[in-house]
């Protein structure tokens, strides 16, 4: 259902359910998760929310839909979250957190620049909003900054964390090193593909009347993108 409801929500709805609400699921299962869990529940979930990643990628990269792209990758990253704090140790449940706040402020990003794009094109489908970096300029710096930190980009916050659960992951099993990896790469695939099909290319005829990024839109973008960049300087500002 989580698809649908990013999809379907008006953009005020995707950003508070992105950043908020889903971020909410994690702090609970964090408090909830008991630190016995027996061997019999954990591996079966944790198998299947790392299999959740890679389906989830895959999902993306045949999507035509920028606002579904988004809305999946959300939920693949959330199936990160989901096995480390499951595993229930220190080290995993620093990187769920961290992971859950930088991906709380990325997807918040995309779904709002998604949002901007869809408003001057009247579509989501990914091939109507080419050659965007020729109608809005500067509105591709923050795509640029919004798509590197999504695939986890050295040296941002969304690679600490992700490498931070890759790690317990791996000391727990080395057999999901296969899946993270193949995660993480099918992550920047997509991420990459969805910036340069966004950005490049030339202008569509019902785009070419498009008008620039206005103040309070490139406002909602730096007050996204400065709190990664202060993070990023910055780890011990979470805890």
């Amino acid at each position: 259902w989580l698809p649908k409801a990013h999809v379907e929500a008006p953009i005020a709805g995707s950003m508070v359910l992105a950043a908020v609400l889903l971020k909410l699921g994690g702090y609970g299962i964090i408090r909830m998760a008991p630190t016995n869990i027996s061997t019999t529940l954990i591996y079966p979930t944790i198998a299947m929310a790392t299999w959740g990643v890679i389906m989830t990628g895959l999902t993306c990269l045949r999507k035509t839909d920028l606002k579904a792209l988004i809305a999946y990758s959300s939920v693949g990253h959330m199936g990160l979250v989901a096995s480390a704090t499951l595993i229930q140790t220190p080290w995993s449940t620093s990187g769920a957190v961290i992971l859950m706040i930088a991906h709380g402020l990325t997807s918040s990003m995309l779904f709002c620049l998604a949002n901007m794009l869809y408003e001057r094109t009247n579509t989501r489908m990914l091939i109507a909003m080419r050659g965007m970096h020729k109608a809005m300029p500067l509105m591709t710096s923050y795509w640029l900054i919004a798509s590197l930190t999504n695939l986890a980009l050295p040296p941002t916050i969304n690679l600490i964390g992700e490498i931070q659960i890759m790690t317990t992951l791996f000391n727990w099993s080395p057999l999901t090193i296969m899946m993270t990896a193949m995660g993480a790469t099918i992550t920047a695939i997509y991420s990459l593909q969805m910036f340069m099909t966004t950005q490049q290319g030339p202008l569509t005829k019902d785009s070419k009347e498009t008008y620039p990024a206005q103040t309070r839109e490139l406002l909602i973008m730096l007050l996204h993108a400065l709190p990664i960049l202060l993070l990023t300087l910055n780890l011990e500002l979470i805890y």
